[in-house]
């Protein structure tokens, strides 16, 4: 049996091959929408995908199971747990708690674990070849590495309400009746690491065991007490910030994800076309540089959203195609960076790309505007805001401040200033400039403080010391 891991560092999300050598057959869980790496990775080992599926309807990313299998012709598999409102809305076979899946001697069994969703299922597969038992699990957003998927996102993110204490209510009956009946040695393999927003404590680990969870995560002393109630309020306590766009990927996935096909390549456009069009609000320019650049000068009315390992969460934070159907231009260095960061934005949902452009020249030019820490106090601000998480302002904050997370500004600037300067930081300047230019491009005036809480506190010291 091959078990393969693909982990996208933007969103801290795993998705899962598990192939049979012998039949060249293989399965795909929780794909995301960029396909390639999945008919790579099959091809590399000699196999076919014929089938995808997915543990839940996911909130963090756009699911790729229906880009794979129109790719593949594979067989589509989703949940049919829940209850009625919690179906998917597309054509695919249904699986319940206990329904399989059979590639060669590898049987994959879904056992059906709501909590984190209604409809959550986890995948336990054995490999007939080796033993008759089962010794994995792909846990979902179920359990992962020290911590448990947070209940509380169909509140935040789905329009739910109060639906948190029953889902902490459902996770400890899905351990106490489903992952802690399986044997301690059962690998334990999880949807998300450390830095996603599906928990609050997630660790970095890529795999468990059942007995190492049970013995030393936080929750084991509830579940062993059987003290329910304040497993609940331990569970609940300290979530973090829930992104505004998180309900449009509830949407969308259980819709369906619209499915793209094979894509043609992103062409580079001229600038004085760009200009053109981006004087007629036809288009959207998203500045792929760091922020340091970014602040030398960039496209009027552009979006800093800084290639790397987080493009596609900074992008869903700063762009909401349900609103906004421009299509977007990308400042790129060349094509394959330009390519890489499309890649990460269809993730989220992010879809219309026109092209790229490698300069600015041609092109209309601002320079955001800046204030020192020295200059704060003495600086006429209608909002000193702070970007960050509500547990980061917590811990320490600008005096004055209010806290907008990054995530979330975007749908909530009927409660920002419409006249004055808002003065924004984060906590070292890169989710600021994402948040910043957003703001800007929805017409506020916002000035970023340099150095963000970091340079301020550097300061605040020297002047203490």
């Amino acid at each position: 049996m091959l078990l393969e891991r693909i982990y996208d560092e933007d969103l801290a999300q795993a998705s899962y091959l598990i192939g049979c050598q012998a039949k060249g057959e293989a399965l795909v869980v929780d794909a995301r929408r960029d396909i390639q790496v999945y008919q790579d990775l099959a091809a590399r080992n000699g196999m076919k995908i014929v089938a995808v599926t997915e543990t839940h309807i996911h909130a963090d990313y756009l699911s790729g199971t229906r880009e794979l299998a129109a790719a593949t012709g594979a067989k589509l598999f989703v949940s049919g747990e829940g209850g009625t409102d919690w179906q998917y809305e597309f054509e695919a076979e249904r699986l319940l708690d206990q329904s399989t899946i059979t590639l060669g001697n590898i049987t994959i069994t879904a056992l059906h674990t709501p909590g984190h969703t209604p409809e959550h299922l986890s995948f336990l597969v054995t490999d007939g070849a080796f033993s008759d038992k089962p010794g994995f699990l792909l846990s979902g957003d179920f359990v992962f590495s020290g911590d448990l998927g947070r209940p509380d996102l169909l509140d935040e993110a789905a329009g739910g309400t109060d639906t948190r204490f029953a889902g902490a209510h459902d996770l400890f009956s899905s351990l106490k009746n489903k992952f802690l009946t399986l044997p301690d040695y059962v690998q334990v393999y999880p949807g998300h690491g450390a830095g996603s927003a599906c928990g609050k404590a997630l660790g970095a680990i890529p795999s468990s065991t059942v007995g190492y969870e049970r013995n030393f995560a936080w929750w084991g002393p509830y579940l062993e007490a059987n003290d329910e109630a304040g497993f609940v309020e331990a569970l609940l306590d300290g979530q973090p910030d829930a992104h505004a766009y998180f309900g449009r990927m509830k949407r969308e996935n259980r819709q369906g994800p619209a499915v793209l096909g094979d894509r043609a390549p992103l062409a580079e456009l001229a600038t004085e076309d760009v200009a053109a069009a981006l004087a007629g609000d036809e288009i959207g320019v998203v500045d792929t540089r760091h922020h340091t650049l970014v602040h030398e000068g960039t496209a009027a009315g552009a979006l800093n959203i800084p290639a790397g390992t987080k493009a596609a969460s900074y992008g869903a934070w700063a762009v909401d195609p349900e609103t906004d159907q421009r299509p977007l231009v990308l400042l790129a260095p060349n094509s394959e960076s330009a390519t890489e960061m499309w890649d990460h934005l269809i993730r989220v949902g992010i879809d219309k790309v026109a092209g790229y452009i490698t300069s600015l020249d041609g092109l209309p030019v601002y320079v955001p505007r800046t204030v020192s820490p020295a200059e704060l106090a003495g600086f006429d601000a209608a909002l000193l805001l702070d970007v960050r998480n509500k547990t980061e302002h917590a811990a320490g904050h600008v005096p004055g401040s209010e806290q907008l997370n990054a995530g979330r500004v975007l749908w909530n600037t009927e409660n920002l200033p419409s006249a004055g300067a808002i003065v924004s930081y984060c906590q070292s300047g890169v989710r600021n400039s994402v948040a910043a230019s957003t703001l800007r491009r929805a017409g506020f005036d916002v000035v970023e403080l340099e150095g963000s809480y970091a340079g301020w506190a550097d300061w605040k010291q020297m002047q203490n010391a």
